[in-house]
């Protein structure tokens, strides 16, 4: 209901206006009616209205000044309509520089209150739809301008516009947020549905600060989790330290939910413009997790914490793992992992034992794919190996799992050396092609075509300068847009036809791509 004051010193006149119209059948509530502008001023000061009639003369405080008033002191942008018994032009002529939209003569007829009513409501309606979409565009911007400082592309503007529009204080970290255990065998509109119902309960919780929340992006960035910058201000406002502030909202986020959670802390930077760093060693502390005892929150500092107690790095059976793994040799790989648990069960396999020498083996790795193609995107690799640390069924930190992990990363290590790409590339681009609207997954075509699935990543970026997520994805609003333009279907059919069964995230998708609504590029493009 738009609210409605009247400002006129004439009682009767006033109160004739009232009665003149049924105003709640026009979407209307008068909340107030005011007998001179001062009054009027009051109430303003105080409560909020959508829609101002007000006579032109009145003691006290005219029509005129009212409106100048509200305006130049930012009282009200409320919808203002000048009455008058005078048919002055020049009343108008001032009442236009501070934003009247209309006026009436006196005696007013129905009619004309009617229509000023509907255009107000249709301006109204307008104005609302174009507010959300400034706000969807600013918190897009918002989201875009986090994840490109969170993956370490600075700009001076980028900086200035996340200190401008977020409360940040000391103490930055990045916190991924996602669901426990593998979700790669469901469905991409299963994981869809699960991270919105996420990032809502987050930003629920969050209230002020949801803006904090990025959705759509993790340590990992095929799984459908959400990103966290938590600042100290947080925990310090419930007076509380960021462990307890994390557990809390772990298990408050698990209840809204209905599911356990993994929560991963990168490491404490000083200010919002280090947070690539500190999200580059959730990245890595991810890749690494199923090696330690679970807990509720992972602290980057606390796991890859070295003590100087005497802790020894097995280096020579570290050494000797890597050389059979470089050589895809699977006898040597199995020997060397049961070499390696043995030499660590003699120390006493602390938890400083295995985060130093796991550690090592993992910085190696990384190493050993550069060696192979220096143009090896290392995100892709760290993808890869936290992939892999993650499937259902594995023992946390047993040398089963670590043996099977070897021999796939030889594997890979070995397409690598030969290029094996093939013609896979043309049969993965007709795939999308073909089943566009089907759930497609990167590790579902390198399951099919026999191929390592961080490899194919890796040669899919290669050629097509994004990754298959980001090609898939595009390919899907390119056939959206086609549909826009050439049917009449409605706009939640088509995303389901091109394989967006949540609607919300077709939209978003949508505006990411085209910069608009998909009701917006429509209309836009049929009036061309």
């Amino acid at each position: 209901m738009l609210r409605v004051m009247l400002v006129d010193d004439e009682k009767v006149i006033a109160k004739g206006l009232s009665v003149l119209i049924d105003w709640e059948s026009e979407g209307c509530e008068i909340v107030k009616i005011a007998y001179d502008g001062l009054e009027a001023l009051d109430y303003l000061r105080n409560e909020s209205v959508d829609l101002i009639i007000a006579d032109i003369r009145m003691p006290g405080m005219n029509g005129l000044e009212l409106l100048r008033t509200i305006r130049e002191e930012n009282v009200s942008d409320a919808y203002y309509v000048i009455l008058s018994g005078y048919n002055d032009f020049s009343y108008c002529r001032e009442a236009m520089r501070y934003k009247c939209m209309d006026y009436m003569v006196k005696p007013v007829a129905k009619n004309e209150l009617l229509a000023i009513l509907r255009k107000v409501t249709n301006e109204s309606e307008a104005d609302r739809e174009a507010k959300e979409r400034r706000i969807e565009y600013e918190v897009s911007y918002l989201n875009n301008t986090l994840v490109s400082l969170l993956v370490g592309k600075k700009d001076s503007f980028g900086f200035d516009y996340v200190k401008e529009h977020m409360k940040l204080s000391e103490n930055v970290r990045y916190i991924n947020i996602e669901y426990e255990g593998s979700q790669a065998d469901e469905a991409e509109n299963t994981q869809q549905t699960k991270q919105k119902k996420l990032y809502e309960a987050c930003c629920a919780l969050l209230k002020d600060n949801a803006d904090h929340v990025i959705p759509g992006i993790s340590a990992d960035g095929d799984n459908f989790g959400i990103g966290l910058i938590f600042s100290g201000f947080m925990a310090d406002d419930l007076g509380r330290g960021v462990k307890g502030w994390l557990s809390e909202l772990k298990s408050k986020l698990e209840a809204s939910v209905g599911a356990p959670l993994v929560l991963i802390a990168g490491r404490n930077v000083e200010d919002i413009e280090d947070i690539s760093k500190s999200y580059g060693t959730a990245c890595i502390l991810r890749s690494v997790i199923s090696f330690r005892e679970k807990k509720d929150v992972y602290f980057y500092e606390e796991e890859l914490r070295v003590s100087s107690g005497g802790v020894v790095l097995c280096k020579n059976s570290l050494d000797a793992l890597l050389k059979d793994i470089s050589e895809n040799d699977t006898e040597g790989i199995d020997k060397d992992v049961d070499i390696l648990y043995d030499e660590m069960k003699n120390m006493g396999v602390s938890a400083d034992t295995v985060s130093l020498n796991i550690n090592y083996l993992l910085f190696r790795l990384v190493h050993l794919a550069s060696e192979q193609d220096n143009e090896v995107d290392q995100e892709e690799i760290l993808r890869y190996i936290s992939e892999s640390s993650f499937e259902e069924g594995v023992l946390r930190g047993g040398s089963v799992h670590l043996k099977r992990f070897a021999r796939e990363y030889a594997d890979y290590l070995g397409q690598l050396r030969g290029n094996m790409s093939g013609g896979v590339l043309l049969k993965v681009e007709n795939e999308i092609k073909e089943n566009y609207a089907h759930n497609l997954s990167l590790r579902e075509m390198s399951s099919r075509y026999y191929i390592n699935s961080s490899y194919l990543g890796q040669i899919f970026k290669k050629k097509y300068g994004k990754s298959f997520k980001e090609y898939l994805t595009e390919y899907r609003i390119s056939k959206a847009a086609d549909l826009l333009l050439h049917t009449d279907r409605k706009i939640s059919e088509i995303g389901g036809m091109i394989g967006y069964m949540d609607n919300d995230y077709f939209l978003k998708k949508f505006i990411e791509i085209k910069g608009c609504t998909p009701s917006k590029f429509r209309k836009n493009r049929t009036n061309h």
